[in-house]
């Protein structure tokens, strides 16, 4: 599906950092066949044409590269390219460096952006090499994976995994540093692998989870739809696995909205109450822990291993919705309702395989978000509502852990 139109998002920073340039602001466009307009929508965004770019590329993602590196080279720019593996081993240091010796080899400038074609490590590796090159340069996100669309293009947190005595250490090193422009060009999903779109499904779930609003006026095109996330998500369920463009543009224009209106209001994540840009962890300590075990697989077979992202984020959100509703923070019929919903999505609910509960506690504890040493949640408290819980007594977690697993 082409055609000239698409939503957009604008993510409005300066209002809420008046000591920072307004340009700062950026938009995120959502539609068909995008990916060829790169060229004339970045202008627009930096001001100028591009010069010359380095275009970091997913390997799985070199088909539609080339439409954005053709439509570069034909408006005359001088592209340096390097092409990643991107796996949670290689989201590394040593990438990192890969990526700002061929920036360095190129000369590239200031004013010469990184351009991120790819799902989320890439999108991450390559704003993190935006950030620290020159002591900063523009990055454009061009994901091409639901999961990068509605979360990890958004927002700009970029970084690396740390591996630190034998044990991965998610995003442990990294950056804020937001894009200059977000293009996502849901022609990209139609060749996506099942289960990589169905993966992509827990981050929009999440989103339903925390949210009780719906896209505000950032979003002119579907500012009269008022209906609660979540509820939007299931009743359009079966659109959405369909792969219908125009309900996948509504999807990924209301998650975008929704991320860019919690990081309008807490960018760097340090709200004092409220739990602010945090929320957007929900399940994502129990994620993050159990995404380091690499034999891990969702449906039980070694081939399958490792987890992706998104699925370890539905087993994260089933063992944080149990350890609310065990902690009496949440209604008792929370987990099931998410476990279905889940199910729905071809997302798996249990994993066999899981070590002894306390080593996944110790997992978490190395979480960046754990603060003196205390291990730090956030936990969702009805359909659209989430709070971040510090110090929580034990037995509560074991008992999402333990609805997670697989005997």
């Amino acid at each position: 599906m082409t055609g000239p139109g698409f939503n957009t998002v604008r993510v409005d920073l300066a209002d809420r950092n008046a000591d920072r340039n307004a340009d700062r602001n950026y938009d995120a466009r959502i539609g068909a066949g995008l990916l060829p307009s790169l060229p004339v929508a970045a202008t627009a965004a930096l001001g100028r044409d591009i010069r010359a770019a380095c275009v970091v590329i997913d390997t799985n993602a070199r088909p539609h590269a080339a439409l954005v590196t053709d439509a570069l080279r034909a408006a005359g720019a001088q592209l340096a390219e390097i092409e990643i593996h991107a796996t949670e081993k290689a989201k590394s240091l040593e990438t990192l460096e890969q990526i700002l010796t061929v920036m360095g080899k190129a000369r590239l400038e200031r004013a010469d952006p990184v351009i991120a074609i790819g799902g989320g490590i890439t999108g991450d590796l390559a704003g993190f090499a935006a950030a620290t090159y020159r002591r900063g340069v523009p990055v454009i996100q061009c994901p091409t994976t639901l999961l990068s669309m509605v979360d990890a293009s958004v927002g700009g947190k970029t970084g690396v995994n740390l591996e630190v005595a034998g044990t991965l250490q998610k995003n442990m090193v990294g950056a804020f540093h937001q894009p200059a422009l977000v293009i996502a060009d849901i022609d990209t999903l139609a060749t996506l692998p099942d289960r990589e779109f169905h993966a992509g499904l827990a981050e929009c779930i999440k989103h339903g989870l925390i949210d009780d609003t719906t896209p505000n006026d950032s979003t002119p095109n579907d500012a009269t739809d008022h209906t609660p996330h979540l509820a939007w998500i299931e009743h359009a369920l079966d659109q959405i696995l369909a792969r219908n463009p125009d309900t996948l543009i509504q999807l990924i224009t209301r998650s975008v909205a929704f991320k860019a209106s919690v990081v309008r209001n807490d960018e760097r994540e340090t709200a004092k109450s409220g739990g602010g840009r945090a929320l957007l962890n929900l399940g994502h300590t129990f994620a993050h822990a159990i995404e380091t075990l690499h034999h891990l697989s969702p449906t039980s077979n070694p081939a399958d291993a490792p987890l992706l992202h998104g699925e370890a984020v539905g087993l994260g959100l089933i063992a944080a919705a149990t350890t609310a509703a065990h902690a009496g923070l949440a209604p008792q019929e929370l987990p099931q309702h998410i476990t279905h919903l889940l199910t729905r999505c071809n997302l798996p609910t249990r994993v066999a395989g899981l070590p002894d509960h306390q080593h996944i506690l110790a997992l978490m504890g190395a979480d960046k978000k754990t603060t003196h040493g205390k291990l730090r949640l956030v936990l969702p408290c009805g359909q659209h509502r989430a709070m971040v819980v510090d110090n929580l007594d034990k037995a509560p977690i074991l008992a999402g852990l333990e609805s997670i697993s697989l005997v």
